[in-house]
């Protein structure tokens, strides 16, 4: 997919031409930092004066929602867009609820331009302007406010990781509504937060192009992967219980144990990637002889739980090299018949739709869905030969590796903004 020259350059020089008033105000600025003024490092150059700090509840309104009862078939299929937590980003939602639905439980109505917040789960901390007018679960919280939702939509962003480190430790920890509503961020009078709310928009309709590039590679290995597993993928029938053994992720551990020492995949880290992403860890300390189960090369990764069932026992493989831990909201197989199974190609098989169908029928549950791992393990499945596993392989992996290239540039897109957000923001 190429983008088109005209747009390209168009984008860019916008960009380009903000930047330049940027560097003007740049030195003045840091003059004025210099006498500990709140002001940013980095501003255009009409705006002037201390920016002003105040608790998001002085500012803003907040209320989160519900999910209907998944029991009630009649609460589902309806007309209502049913907002997850991983799709705030979305123009578009997988569940609808109906009006009985929505009237039965404490789900909540948002409306296109509201701010919405994941307080849970694998995307904690995520932060969107919404799209739609839908329903909301208790894993979002609505933000409403009179101030310029973009402006605050970013400089969340510039202090997400730091507020996640403090209220998250460990893993898959919760925010909630009391801790976000005594947040205190600065804030600038509304004309310049609206000047750097168009400036980053223009940042961001680049990031979403170089997204929708990937979307297009990812959505073609998805094709193809589905399209050979139903060609070759009945010649073996086997199980994980027989492919290998499992082992549990790290435990006794308290929030202080987190933050130095050994590494350790995080839940968010087997979520969202087929294959762990090395340069995603965090850290746990684990002291000499003690007992923590390692993971290794080719093991399969697993997620235990979730808000949908839907989500649960997303997988992911671990190709490293080096010996990592692994979080406690997922467990891991170890696959040991080599013969049978190819472990670079099961990256490939666990993200299938084939078996996403086959698992989610061990997710049990009714407000939070655990997976029923015993019964997972002995269930049989359906493999490629190795040879065609290998095949297989072969041909998506050289798709993924035009995924990694246009990854890496998307990140430097998003280094850029990160970098501007530090600078033009307090």
């Amino acid at each position: 997919m190429a983008i088109d020259n005209k747009d390209k350059k168009g984008l860019k020089s916008s960009i380009e031409r903000e930047q330049n008033e940027l560097a003007c105000s740049a030195e003045r600025e840091k003059i004025k930092g210099s006498k500990n003024l709140n002001v940013p490092p980095l501003r255009f150059p009409e705006f002037n004066g201390e920016w002003e700090k105040y608790k998001l509840s002085k500012i803003c309104s907040f209320f989160s929602g519900g999910t209907p009862s998944s029991s009630k078939k009649e609460y589902y299929d309806g007309n209502i867009p049913f907002i997850r937590s991983g799709e705030l980003h979305e123009e578009q939602t997988e569940l609808f609820i109906t009006e009985d639905g929505f009237k039965n439980s404490a789900t909540k109505m948002v409306e296109v331009g509201d701010l919405l917040l994941a307080l849970y789960g694998a995307t904690s901390g995520d932060i969107a302007i919404s799209k739609i007018n839908g329903a909301i679960n208790q894993a979002i919280l609505c933000i409403r406010t009179n101030q310029n939702k973009k402006f605050i939509e970013s400089i969340w962003r510039k202090h997400v990781e730091k507020l996640l480190q403090t209220y998250l430790q460990g893993g898959q920890g919760n925010l909630s509504a009391d801790i976000v509503k005594n947040i205190s961020f600065y804030f600038s009078r509304i004309e310049e937060q609206n000047k750097l709310a168009e400036f980053i928009s223009l940042l961001d309709e680049r990031i979403a192009t170089q997204n929708k590039i990937i979307e297009k590679y990812e959505s073609l290995i998805k094709g193809l992967n589905d399209s050979l597993y139903k060609q070759y993928g009945n010649a073996i029938t086997t199980s994980f219980a027989d492919l290998g053994h499992s082992y549990s992720g790290l435990s006794g551990k308290s929030a202080e144990d987190f933050g130095s020492g050994k590494p350790f995949i995080t839940y968010l880290n087997v979520y969202s990637n087929s294959v762990v992403n090395e340069n995603d860890y965090q850290y746990v300390r684990i002291s000499d002889g003690e007992k923590q189960n390692v993971v290794k090369y080719g093991d399969v990764l697993f997620t235990l739980s979730s808000e949908t069932p839907e989500e649960v026992g997303i997988g992911s493989i671990y190709l490293g090299k080096s010996d990592v831990y692994l979080n406690s909201f997922c467990f891991g197989i170890h696959i040991t018949d080599t013969k049978v199974a190819f472990p670079p190609y099961l990256s490939y098989y666990v993200s299938s739709t084939p078996f996403r169908k086959f698992i989610y029928p061990y997710a049990q549950g009714s407000t939070r869905f655990n997976l029923c791992k015993a019964d997972f393990e002995k269930a049989r499945i359906k493999i490629p030969s190795l040879e065609n596993q290998k095949r297989i392989y072969f041909i998506l992996s050289h798709i993924a590796s035009k995924v990694k290239t246009e990854t890496k540039l998307l990140d430097l897109f998003r280094l850029q903004k990160q970098s501007l957000l530090r600078q033009m923001f307090i």
